[in-house]
């Protein structure tokens, strides 16, 4: 199974080509450029140094959120635009659960985390024991300080992964013992975590695939609050 993926949803933004469990091609960048700028020169680039042509890809992938609104977007589109017009499945994946496939080496609890703004993060755990991945709770959004109360339950292993990781450590690391911070080559959102972890997930048509958002942009939600007052 011949799978090309994305991944926009943060700051960072990449795509690979993964064969049955095999990186062939991946790029990845992570600087302030948009993505509606990098990600199709990177798809393109992927293809043509894998001499992978685009009918050759089974299946493809994209981390459909949570994260940045706009990223997601971006990234849910382009897979959409390649996907429909060769009538090839996409395949929808947790942007948390493809971070846990960083540090799948571990033997640990991923505490996948991203910045959400305002004080919270979203989030997933994930049980990882000898390179099998076990998912703990759904995907959420939380304030920095309950995900702190939760995850006092574990006497495990926790490794911080994500772009929200040095915040959440920053906050955590005098409270928990046994928490650790993902190396800096690990811990960020990937398109080959994307690829590997949408291997056994359902196949759906480009139509189907929509972004995944854990609540409403900042734009509708002050929009709430200042309806709320009036």
């Amino acid at each position: 199974m011949k799978i090309l993926a994305v991944d926009s949803s943060a700051k960072a933004c990449s795509a690979a080509i993964v064969d049955d469990g095999k990186i062939l091609g991946a790029f990845f960048i992570n600087t302030a450029l948009t993505h509606s700028q990098t990600l199709v020169p990177m798809i393109d680039a992927v293809l043509k140094n894998t001499s992978t042509d685009m009918n050759d890809i089974d299946a493809f992938a994209v981390s459909a959120g949570p994260g940045s609104f706009t990223g997601v977007r971006i990234g849910v589109a382009a897979v959409k635009g390649m996907a429909m017009p060769l009538k090839k499945p996409c395949i929808s994946v947790s942007t948390l659960e493809a971070m846990s496939y960083n540090i799948i080496s571990l033997d640990c609890i991923a505490v996948c985390v991203m910045d959400a703004r305002c004080g919270q993060v979203y989030n997933a755990l994930f049980e990882i024991k000898n390179g099998v991945i076990k998912r703990l709770c759904d995907d959420r959004a939380l304030s920095i300080e309950d995900l702190a109360e939760d995850l006092k339950q574990y006497s495990n292993k926790l490794v911080l992964v994500g772009d929200g990781a040095e915040l959440c450590y920053n906050s955590y690391k005098e409270q928990f013992s046994n928490i650790f911070l993902a190396s800096e080559n690990s811990r960020y959102q990937n398109a080959s975590g994307v690829a590997f972890a949408a291997a056994d997930k359902e196949r759906i048509t480009a139509g189907e695939l929509l972004p995944t958002y854990l609540r409403l942009p900042q734009a509708e939600r002050e929009l709430k609050k200042r309806m709320g007052k009036k």
